[in-house]
């Protein structure tokens, strides 16, 4: 099985420290820039703007031993398995952020609006939303 792990872009922010992150991408999160890197551009031609996209991530600043948070770093609250939070520090720290296309340039580049990681943070993916469903059976 192959496990590898294929970065296609990274995340040009105005958040340089963590401290300086909302928690969530619709807490008052800064435009950003998606930079694709060359032998992916081709994956992105027909994403266009107004396209509302899901990204993953790879947070990687996160603690990666962590199993325990507390959750909305709650410092007074109960520590609880991060599986039940969305918290960076985890195991495998994917992140997950629903955003809006503002422009695609030519070069590879997507602006974005609302999303909450740091500077130079690695893209894993990019899906568009109309094909996210939730079962509920």
């Amino acid at each position: 099985m192959d496990a590898t792990l294929n970065f296609i872009g990274q995340i040009h922010s105005s958040l340089k420290n963590i401290d300086d992150c909302p928690l969530q991408e619709n807490e008052n999160s800064p435009s950003a820039m998606l930079e694709i890197f060359p032998p992916y551009m081709e994956g992105i031609k027909h994403i266009k703007e107004g396209a509302e996209i899901l990204l993953l991530t790879w947070l990687h600043v996160a603690d990666r031993t962590a199993i325990k948070c507390r959750p909305r770093n709650n410092k007074d609250g109960e520590y609880i398995g991060v599986f039940s939070t969305r918290s960076p520090d985890r195991p495998n720290p994917i992140g997950i952020h629903f955003v809006k296309v503002d422009s695609v340039t030519q070069d590879g580049f997507i602006k974005i609006s609302g999303l909450e990681v740091l500077d130079q943070t690695p893209l894993v993916d990019i899906k568009p939303m109309w094909n996210i469903s939730v079962r509920t059976t």
